[in-house]
């Protein structure tokens, strides 16, 4: 009975990491999938099963160290409202931008007192960011989206932590989102540090 249910867990592990676009998902659901199958075989008595997983579970081990010890580079690259780059972006990624900011439009990033960003990961554009700021300090955020593979909280942590003094050079003293319907967004907010006011969500700079 043990051994069919490491089967099923198995297999759904493996199921699953085929389902994600990011690769470090991937990596550790295909390795907690081996892992599974690894003592399904040794349950079973079935040397094939137990090598051929033991063989991917350390190459999926191998990637994951290769992961973390990779150093990524991020850069801030400003962007005007007129500039073509931006709208291609948006158009691009429509239909993901109305998935997770379906109140957004793209006259935003033209309002005065707007501050408005992509984040470069290793040159390739990994976020657009663009909120207003307000006479009080508060950058209200207009889009903050993030390409699917990127969402590793990489690209926020770098924003809010490691461009934190970006920010305050730029008058922001608070982060503040004031619609948010998409739920991963939301605990993206959640591990981030942003905190719920009424309806809105905010974060101290």
């Amino acid at each position: 009975m043990l051994a069919e249910w490491m089967g099923y867990a198995a297999s759904l592990f493996l199921i699953l990491s085929l389902s994600v676009t990011n690769s470090l998902k991937f990596r550790w659901l295909n390795a907690a999938g081996c892992a599974f199958f690894v003592v399904y075989g040794a349950l079973l008595g079935a040397i094939p099963v137990l090598l051929t997983n033991g063989i991917l579970l350390a190459i999926n081990i191998y990637y994951l160290v290769s992961i973390y010890r990779y150093s990524e580079k991020f850069d801030l690259l400003s962007f005007r409202a007129d500039d073509q780059v931006a709208h291609q972006f948006i158009d691009y990624y429509e239909k993901g931008i109305k998935d997770y900011f379906p109140h957004f439009k793209r006259e935003q990033i033209g309002h005065d007192q707007c501050i408005n960003f992509f984040v470069l990961r290793d040159m390739a554009i990994a976020n657009m960011f663009s909120a207003s700021i307000t006479p009080a300090g508060e950058a209200i955020v207009h889009i903050n989206f993030t390409v699917e593979k990127f969402r590793d909280y990489k690209v926020g942590r770098y924003i809010f932590k490691q461009e934190k003094q970006y920010l305050r050079d730029r008058g922001i003293q608070k982060i503040v989102y004031q619609q948010m319907p998409n739920r991963k967004h939301i605990e993206f907010l959640k591990v981030m540090g942003f905190v719920q006011e009424g309806d809105y969500w905010v974060k101290l700079i």
